[in-house]
C-alpha cells in the first residue's frame, strides 16, 4: 500500500503553532479525564471493564473508518514495513496498558495505581533524550515534578492511605510506561503519516485484540437501552477519538514527546472536578493542591 503524506514538521514550530498544539493536547487530556463520566455510569448499567475495553476500541475504530471512507481514503494508505509500528501502538500501548491498570487497581489501592500511571511523562523524557537527543531543560525537569506533585495529591498522597504490592509496583510501573509508548511510537509513526492515519491504524489493531477480551453477551446488555447507546457513543466520541486525534495532532505540531505528555497531565485534575461536580465528590486539600501544581507545568511549558 502507498504511503501517505506526512505532516511532521522538521522546523521549530512558530509560536502560533505551538500554541495551538498545546491547546490540542490540553483538551485532548480534558477529554480523557471525563472519561469516568461514560465508565461510571456504563457500570452502573452492568456492563464489564472489558467490554467498556472493547467498545471503546473498536467503537473508535469504526467510527475513524466511516469518516475517512466518506471524506479522505488515503487515509488508509500504509507501507506493510510499518505494520509492525502499529502492532506496537495498537497492542501495546492500548490494549497492554489497558489490562496493567486495571489489573493494578485491583492487587493495590486506586491511588498507588493513578501515581505510578503517571510516571509516563518520566519515561517518555528519558526516551526522547536518548531517541531523539531531546534536550532535558530545567523547565522541562520543573514542570515534570510539578506535573507529578500534582497527580500524586490528586491521587490522595495526601490520605496516607497507599497500599502497594510488588506485583502492584511492577503492574503499575507498567502501565505507565505502555501509557507513554504511544506518545514514543506515535512519533515514530509521524515521520511517515499523517495525525490521521496513526490513530485509525492504532485503534484498529486495538479493537481486533479487544475482541479476545470479552464476549459478545456484553454487548447486548450496552445496547439493550437507549442510556446504554448514547454512553457508548459518548465513550467511543468524546472519550476516545477526539482526544486521541487532538493528542496526536499536538504531538505532531509541537515536536516536543516530554513537553506534549507532561501536558496531557491535566488529565486526573479534570477527572477529579468531574466526579466532584458530577459525582457528589468532596473537593479535598489534595485536589486543590494537584490543581495548583498542574497549572504551574502547564504555564512553565507555554
Amino acid at each position: 500500500m502507498e504511503e501517505n503524506t506526512p505532516a511532521t514538521n522538521t522546523a521549530q514550530p512558530g509560536k502560533k503553532s505551538s500554541r495551538l498544539a498545546i491547546l490540542c493536547i490540553l483538551i485532548a487530556g480534558s477529554l480523557w479525564g471525563c472519561l469516568g463520566l461514560f465508565n461510571r455510569n456504563l457500570s452502573a448499567l452492568g456492563i464489564a471493564p472489558e467490554t467498556v475495553v472493547m467498545l471503546r476500541n473498536l467503537g473508535a475504530c469504526v467510527i475513524l473508518a466511516i469518516l475517512f471512507l466518506i471524506y479522505d481514503r488515503s487515509i488508509f494508505r500504509i507501507r506493510l514495513r510499518h505494520l509492525p509500528l502499529f502492532l506496537a501502538m495498537g497492542l501495546v500501548s492500548i490494549l497492554l496498558f489497558t489490562l496493567c491498570y486495571f489489573r493494578s487497581q485491583q492487587v493495590s489501592s486506586l491511588a498507588v495505581a493513578a501515581i505510578l500511571l503517571y510516571t509516563a511523562p518520566t519515561f517518555v523524557v528519558i526516551l526522547s533524550a536518548i531517541l531523539w537527543k531531546d534536550k532535558i531543560t530545567k523547565r522541562k525537569l520543573l514542570a515534570l515534578v510539578l506535573a507529578f506533585l500534582g497527580c500524586c495529591f490528586v491521587a490522595g498522597i495526601l490520605n496516607g492511605q497507599l497500599t502497594l504490592t510488588t506485583d502492584g509496583l511492577l503492574l503499575g510501573i507498567g502501565s505507565g510506561l505502555f501509557y507513554s509508548s504511544y506518545t514514543i511510537f506515535g512519533r515514530f509513526a509521524l515521520k511517515h503519516y499523517q495525525p490521521f492515519t496513526v490513530t485509525f491504524y492504532t485503534f484498529l489493531i486495538a479493537g481486533i485484540g479487544s475482541l479476545f477480551m470479552t464476549n459478545a453477551g456484553g454487548l447486548y446488555t450496552t445496547f439493550h437501552s437507549p442510556q446504554g447507546i448514547l454512553l457508548s457513543l459518548g465513550l467511543m466520541v468524546c472519550g476516545t477519538v477526539l482526544p486521541y486525534i487532538l493528542y496526536t495532532k499536538g504531538l505532531n505540531d509541537l515536536g516536543d514527546s516530554g513537553k506534549a505528555s507532561i501536558l496531557a497531565s491535566v488529565e486526573p485534575v479534570v477527572a477529579s472536578l468531574v466526579g466532584i461536580l458530577a459525582f457528589g465528590e468532596p473537593m479535598t486539600l489534595g485536589v486543590v493542591l494537584g490543581l495548583v501544581c498542574i497549572l504551574a507545568s502547564v504555564y512553565i511549558l507555554r
